[in-house]
């Protein structure tokens, strides 16, 4: 059997774990029994782009199927995805695209699903362009998003979410954030270019460059000395809307990775005291690695952020950056399986865990002090109408969204109406994200 046959079996198992055992695709290709590491790369992309475009071609394979409602094992299913996807999609030549997913049946140890699969394929080959359109009458296949959030999209963005769900269907960028206390970010360009690496910086935060190629990390000129982090475009805009200066208590309430807390002490180095807070203890092990590569303090603990009497000890911080757990839904271009792993009756739970997420944060939070609330989703349910709920209840809060967002360096399309302010997925070529500045009165 060839390495390329066996590469489309793995990737078959990435993607049936994660449309029918609720897998992420991280903890799926984390398996062992995939196959050597030199192939994992080609997996991963075979088994994302299979998941990023899961509805189209689900939709094909139900145009295919003679029978749509009979049910397919899914590992099968999940192949005959995969070689979809290639047809649709990929790069590789048709017919050794069909040639080497038929083979891999053998080592899925489905050899009879051979003709099937093969005569599935080769009616695509044939038929192509009538089956995409024929699955695209289909909103969720022609914008391969699940109808819910189709649904919550459109109600939340009216004339904005063909454009958000499109951006959301691409292979995401490579932004880096430059470590301004080492070096300039148009002499770390210059180091790019001599590497021979093309990137472009933002004109809406300082330290951003966007790689016009991804590269793996290892081939960044100074990356394991600190000089640069790998990091989104959004996410650069938190220290710009914290308003950070000199001996200031700093709390980063839910902190794994720790890529904003290294920021942030990046960007103010004078900062009195950073505490990195996460309920995490393997994922706040990222936070001690961050730290250490860039040569930067601060003061890790392993609690939930809700439960104060855990982990506070009553001195009150004077910013604090609350990044909440939420659906995700401004970053599917970098992790598609929420597209198949998120359900409408998540969206409620991850809003209460919000509130309460949030009234702790404003809880440790000094009189004249600032809470910036984040998440990483573009539905108005966790985004505006937590802090909407919060502000009705807390007489003491007060929204200052309006100067955080006059504070960042450059124009940015903004969500209204409403309190706080947000990225759209593909805006400035950025993750969607939302930001909420709120003060607490003295």
């Amino acid at each position: 059997m060839s390495a390329s046959a066996g590469i489309r079996a793995a990737a078959a198992r990435v993607v049936a774990a994660v449309a029918s055992e609720g897998r992420t695709l991280e903890s799926a290709l984390a398996d062992p029994a995939l196959g050597p590491a030199a192939c994992r790369p080609a997996v991963q992309a075979f088994a994302f782009g299979t998941v990023r475009w899961y509805f189209e071609l689900d939709g094909c394979l139900r145009k295919l199927l003679d029978r749509p409602k009979t049910p397919v094992e899914p590992v099968v299913r999940a192949l005959a995805l995969v070689g979809l996807y290639q047809l649709a999609h990929g790069a590789t030549a048709e017919h050794a695209a069909v040639a080497e997913t038929v083979e891999a049946t053998r080592l899925l140890q489905r050899p009879r699903a051979a003709g099937f699969i093969n005569a599935l394929l080769r009616r695509f080959q044939r038929e192509s362009a009538a089956i995409l359109a024929a699955a695209r009458a289909e909103p969720t296949a022609c914008h391969a998003h699940p109808a819910w959030l189709l649904d919550a999209l459109a109600r939340d963005w009216p004339g904005q979410w063909p454009q958000i769900v499109a951006a959301a269907n691409l292979e995401p960028p490579m932004w880096l954030r430059v470590n301004l206390r080492r070096g300039s970010r148009e002499d770390y360009l210059a180091r790019l270019v001599a590497a021979g690496q093309a990137a472009e910086p933002s004109p809406i935060a300082p330290e951003a460059l966007r790689l016009v190629e991804p590269v793996d990390i290892a081939a960044l000129p100074g990356f394991a000395a600190g000089d640069v982090s790998v990091q989104d475009l959004a996410a650069q805009l938190v220290p710009d809307c914290l308003d950070l200066r000199p001996g200031l208590r700093v709390l980063d309430a839910c902190a794994a990775p720790g890529g904003k807390t290294c920021h942030l002490l990046e960007r103010e180095p004078a900062l009195a005291a950073v505490v990195a807070l996460d309920v995490d203890a393997g994922r706040a092990g990222r936070i001690h690695e961050n730290l250490d590569r860039l040569g930067l303090h601060a003061e890790v603990r392993i609690a939930s952020a809700a439960d104060t009497g855990a982990w506070w000890d009553g001195r009150p911080f004077d910013r604090v950056l609350l990044d909440v757990p939420c659906s995700g839904t401004g970053v599917i271009r970098r992790h598609p399986d929420i597209r198949l792993l998120r359900r409408p009756d998540d969206i409620p739970r991850f809003a209460a865990r919000q509130l309460e997420l949030l009234a702790a944060g404003f809880q440790v939070l000094a009189p004249g002090g600032r809470l910036l609330y984040v998440t990483c989703s573009l539905l108005a349910a966790e985004n505006t109408a937590v802090v909407r709920a919060f502000l009705e209840g807390e007489p003491r809060a007060k929204d200052c969204s309006r100067s955080a967002r006059l504070a960042l360096p450059g124009s940015a399309p903004v969500q209204g109406p409403g309190p706080g302010f947000a990225l759209p997925c593909g805006a400035a070529d950025a993750d969607g994200f939302y930001y909420a500045c709120l003060a607490k009165r003295a």
